[in-house]
């Protein structure tokens, strides 16, 4: 069948059939492709077929499953949208069709090395947004007609659904095998203090750039960091991963936080720029009765001693990371931990409330702490001062020291 003129009536109703099959439902994203792939060669009659999916992180097409180009897969090809053939249908997101192919026309060599001859491509779309691109070439000359454009568009719409799917598995998958990497999966035990902590994402994916970390160094400083990095989902938290490592480094050549601070500042500067973060690092003394404190633009900690009323700890709050040229002068704050003082470092997640002032939040938040263990206060804190539905990731670390 050389052109699309001649399909008839009958025919178009197989070609429907085919492709809209129930049982192609109950097939895991790959198996679908495949299958796909395998039907469309069938029923145009070509001989390659070929699905590209776009790397949103690199605005690059990476051939994903192939029929008759496996060597594409195999290869990890890619090719960044605009660019070639392939480029060309995503850029246009519109049907492309070449009848005679040169050269100047496909910037791939493993179809020039194949001898295609036509080809026929149609972006894949989901929701409006570019998924991939589906494309087909034949080994010798041949018109592809409106009939031929209409079936693959309605197999690309097909695979784009499951596409997308893939891709928000993938992420999920990527964001939480991250959170267990970096989130630590138990607090240490340190003799003369007691750990809890709390991470609640706030949206699909599971993580963001909320984090804490807790570590103890050679010389028995114990180190406890809050930080906030801006923006949502897996690549807030591969930038969060990145500056919670360099600060590790830093943290294990001063003692100082503020020194500390400041060459993380000038690291995410250099490296992340763009990138807004806040932070707050702290030093707890080897005998437990002090702690050493420097803030990055972070929301000051409460500080609850028993008998009293818990309060915000009185220090500078130094500019956020990632703001205008990094300062020489940060500030550390020392401040006393008395016997059955609890520390608690929180992310705005948690004291945020649209249409509330902050300051509000933060009130709540100090009237839901309470004396006593720190596994309890962080459940007590999350139900009386989280919000049911979040919309912004909490993380919440409570270091108390013993009677």
């Amino acid at each position: 069948m050389a052109d699309a003129e001649l399909v008839t009536n009958e025919e178009r109703l197989r070609r429907f059939e085919a492709i809209t099959d129930p049982i192609l439902s109950n097939l895991n994203v790959a198996d679908l492709f495949e299958e796909l792939l395998d039907r469309v060669r069938d029923l145009l009659k070509v001989d390659t077929a070929t699905i590209l999916l776009l790397d949103g992180h690199t605005g690059e097409l990476v051939a994903t499953a192939a029929k008759g180009l496996e060597e594409e897969v195999r290869r990890g090809f890619r090719i960044r949208v605009g660019v070639g053939f392939a480029g060309r249908v995503a850029a246009t997101a519109a049907p492309v069709v070449i009848y005679d192919v040169t050269p100047a026309d496909v910037v791939n060599p493993i179809l020039l090395d194949a001898g295609v001859r036509a080809l026929l491509g149609v972006p894949m779309l989901a929701n409006g947004n570019l998924v991939g691109v589906l494309h087909v070439g034949s080994l010798s000359l041949r018109h592809f007609g409106a009939d031929d454009v209409q079936l693959l568009q309605l197999v690309a719409d097909r695979a784009s659904s499951a596409g997308q799917v893939r891709a928000q598995v993938l992420a999920r998958q990527a964001a939480l095998a991250l959170q267990r990497s970096l989130l630590p999966s138990r607090l240490p035990d340190i003799l003369g203090l007691e750990l809890a902590a709390r991470y609640v994402p706030g949206h699909d994916l599971g993580i963001g750039g909320d984090w804490y970390d807790v570590f103890t160094l050679p010389s028995g400083w114990l180190g406890a960091v809050i930080g906030d990095v801006s923006g949502h989902g897996l690549p807030s938290a591969v930038v969060m991963g990145r500056i919670r490592s360099a600060l590790r480094a830093y943290a294990l050549d001063c003692h100082d936080p503020a020194e500390v601070l400041t060459s993380l500042d000038r690291k995410i500067h250099h490296f992340e720029a763009g990138t807004l973060t806040t932070a707050l690092y702290a030093l707890i003394a080897p005998d437990r009765t002090t702690v050493h404190l420097s803030c990055a633009g972070h929301l000051r900690p409460l500080l609850a001693v028993p008998g009293q009323p818990a309060r915000l700890v009185d220090l500078v709050v130094d500019r956020p990371f990632g703001v205008g040229r990094p300062p020489a002068d940060r500030h550390t704050t020392v401040l006393d931990l008395p016997p059955g003082a609890t520390l608690v470092f929180y992310t705005d997640g948690l004291v945020e409330r649209r249409g509330e002032l902050i300051d509000t939040g933060i009130e709540r938040l100090a009237n839901a702490i309470q004396s006593g263990p720190t596994e309890a206060l962080c459940d007590h804190i999350m139900a009386a001062a989280a919000d049911e539905r979040p919309t912004d990731d909490v993380a919440l670390l409570a270091i108390r020291r013993a009677d």
